[in-house]
């Protein structure tokens, strides 16, 4: 049997000023994606490609409860989670592209 994982994962703009949080069973995958501006939506509006938290989690469901539960949660807390992290809220995505392993298609 196969193991599956999903990373709950936020990613920003080059300034911080807006958050998007989301769940994907490919990290490297979804963050290539983000980076080049695949689908339409709220993170290719505001230019969201720098990854600064994310979290492993086995089961799906649970996954998306906790995506779901840090969308509602307070900016502040939000970045609390973020620095507990990545205290220098550097772009986390960079040590998965520095290698060169990262998919360039879609």
């Amino acid at each position: 049997m196969r193991h599956y994982s999903y990373n709950i994962y936020v990613i920003s703009n080059k300034c911080h000023s807006t958050l998007y949080i989301g769940v994907t069973n490919d990290i490297m995958r979804r963050m290539d994606e983000h980076r080049r501006g695949v689908f339409t939506g709220f993170s290719k509006k505001y230019h969201l490609k720098h990854q600064l938290y994310f979290e492993e989690c086995d089961d799906i469901a649970v996954a998306i409860a906790l995506e779901k539960q840090l969308k509602r949660w307070h900016r502040s807390w939000k970045m609390d989670l973020i620095r507990s992290m990545n205290p220098h809220m550097v772009d986390l995505a960079e040590d998965l592209f520095a290698s060169g392993d990262a998919e360039t298609s879609v």
